[in-house]
């Protein structure tokens, strides 16, 4: 009788899974807790029931069509899952050393897929067009170019001053290819699409870590109880598991046993001190440092237009600047790191976010020093085409910070263990240091922005340096740093990550496009946009040639009402911010829901 109530109970459960909606049926298969096994036999069962219902109603053909495309979805998406290089990594890393290691290879994960789009873009609408129109390049390659990004590749599509100004057309009286209004306006809305995706991420990220996070369910019997997944069967997938199930638990009790410290007013007034001293000196370092490279970028166009007796000399001195800045870059964060373990902060989410603000002040005002010797000095300079300029620089830099960001986890943290197992024991295996390693993709990411109007295809140069940068920091981890001795919830910090990415780069970054954009005369003999008062005024002459045609009256009136317009563009941040505001309350009322759903639950 056992055995009959259990086969008509399996089908029941079949013909119930068969009634439903595909989407329906397939999360209520994920559902149960059986093995997936079970679940696959289980999915069999309810398709075989589907097909034989389609018989009687005469639709066999569609349905065992539409079986077998599902199978094969199925089948391709597990397929996928498996090829991403990242997938059973980012769960090693999360189980072995928690959510704020991790936190830092999503965020390079994120930006690697952000920069595999922008190179999509740029190649599809810009890079290829400009192949039918190119002229054989005569420049001998030497191999040194790969290093400069000058020589050989100043006559390739990597440049600005490569691409024509003409429309491309390769049939008589055919379809033609506008080559100045395809490169403003691939950039355009690739920087639009930037704002929007970075806007949306943030909101994902805030919405996951801030207003859903719930302790309810952190720290009491449930985390063992219930959080288990019972589809897991392979023995290296179960320690896994564990390993990541033990490390949440130590994050919570370590929210839970929070230390809180009674500092007298003696102690109270040296920490303030020290913390005093501490910024005092890094803004002081931050300072010294834009210095610096103020008055070495002021001579290195004059030193980039001396004449050299020889290749090498020229090519050397081209790196001057590079160098110089990516060695402060690198150096100087170990630094900060070092004040900050002076300090002592009480937690080490203190002492992270700490190090990341120093971090981007450092940063950002050596950029905002670049971009100030780009756009008024290398702009107004008798060079024949200073967007290539320009764009050479950005290359140069990207790379020698690529180069220096694996010289730091060599030298950071392999010479480190080195040390810390060998010459002083005491010292121990490195930690991995998040504030200074996530700057450094901020940093990266700031610069391919502002290089992408002078080289299109950066992007995936610094796709592929992502790439390979994520693979060593993997390993650097895995084989040379040890768990943070203070395990701590970094839920937030994404979110932290990508808000620093939008404020002050992204930002910074549209207002430097605008200024070329709008105010700088583009060279005379170089570029799409040679002989225009600036970039944007092929869009205005583009709209005049509009306006005598009957059929785009509606461009015209969008582009004078709308683009043009102050006032829409005031309209527009108004409601956004009435927006913003609405959901901030909205998320107010829900955590004082929450809160008091928690003390019904309590009581």
């Amino acid at each position: 009788f056992c055995f009959l109530g259990g086969f008509d109970a399996e089908e029941d459960l079949v013909g119930s899974l068969a009634s439903m909606s595909s989407n329906e049926r397939v999360k209520a298969i994920q559902k149960m807790p059986k093995t997936m096994r079970q679940k696959r036999e289980i999915r069999n069962k309810v398709l075989k029931e589907i097909t034989k219902k389609s018989r009687h109603r005469g639709a066999q053909c569609t349905q065992g069509v539409a079986v077998s495309f599902q199978r094969f979805g199925n089948t391709l998406s597990e397929c996928f899952q498996q090829l991403q290089p990242w997938h059973k990594t980012l769960k090693i890393i999360g189980a072995e050393f928690g959510t704020s290691v991790l936190s830092y290879f999503v965020f390079l994960k994120w930006l690697l897929n952000l920069n595999i789009f922008s190179f999509l873009i740029n190649f599809g609408f810009i890079t290829i067009p400009q192949f039918l129109a190119a002229e054989p390049n005569n420049l001998s390659f030497t191999g040194l170019e790969l290093l400069t990004g000058a020589g050989y590749f100043q006559q390739t599509v990597l440049y600005y001053g490569f691409y024509t100004n003409a429309t491309i057309s390769k049939v008589e009286n055919g379809p033609s290819y506008n080559m100045q209004l395809a490169y403003i306006f691939t950039v355009g809305i690739y920087f639009v699409i930037s704002f929007l995706i970075l806007l949306f991420s943030m909101a994902r990220f805030f919405s996951r870590n801030f207003v859903k996070l719930t302790k309810a369910f952190s720290v009491n019997a449930s985390k063992l109880l219930c959080t288990w997944d019972f589809n897991i069967t392979n023995e290296k997938a179960v320690k896994l598991q564990q390993k990541n199930l033990l490390t949440q638990i130590k994050e919570d009790l370590t929210e839970v046993n929070k230390e809180v410290l009674n500092f007298s007013v003696k102690e109270r007034v040296g920490r303030i001190a020290t913390h005093l001293l501490a910024w005092v000196v890094s803004l002081a370092t931050a300072v010294a440092a834009s210095t610096g490279v103020y008055f070495l970028s002021i001579n290195n166009l004059e030193l980039f237009m001396k004449g050299y007796s020889n290749d090498l000399q020229r090519q050397t001195a081209m790196l001057v600047l590079p160098v110089i800045v990516s060695l402060l870059n690198t150096l100087i964060p170990f630094f900060f790191s070092w004040l900050g373990h002076l300090e002592k902060f009480q937690t080490p989410g203190q002492h992270i976010y700490v190090t990341i603000i120093r971090n981007t002040i450092l940063k950002m005002s050596i950029v905002g020093i670049l971009c100030y010797y780009w756009l008024n000095i290398v702009a107004t300079s008798e060079s024949q085409c200073w967007e290539t300029l320009v764009g050479q620089d950005i290359y140069r830099l990207v790379l020698v910070d690529f180069i220096f960001c694996l010289l730091g986890s060599f030298f950071g943290e392999f010479l480190r263990r080195i040390i810390g197992t060998t010459v002083c024991v005491s010292l121990g295996l490195p930690e991995f240091d998040i504030g200074r390693n996530v700057l450094d993709l901020i940093y990266a990411q700031t610069v391919t922005w502002i290089g992408i109007l002078f080289s299109p295809l950066l992007p995936g140069i610094q796709m592929i340096a992502f790439l390979i940068v994520f693979f060593v920091k993997k390993v650097s981890l895995m084989r040379n740093c040890q768990p943070p001795r203070k395990v701590w919830r970094t839920a937030q910090m994404t979110t932290s990550f990508i808000f620093l990415l939008f404020c002050p780069s992204f930002l910074g970054v549209l207002s430097v496009i605008g200024v070329t954009v709008w105010r700088l005369k583009p060279s005379e003999e170089c570029g799409p946009f040679r002989g225009l008062p600036s970039m944007y005024a092929s869009v205005d002459e583009w709209i005049q040639i509009l306006e005598s045609y009957t059929v785009s009256k509606w461009v015209v009136w969008i582009y004078h009402n709308l683009i043009s317009s102050e006032l829409f563009f005031f309209i527009i941040s108004t409601v956004v911010l009435i927006v913003i505001y609405l959901y901030w309350q909205i998320i107010q009322a829900r955590k004082t829901m929450t809160k008091l759903l928690r003390n019904q639950i309590l009581n």
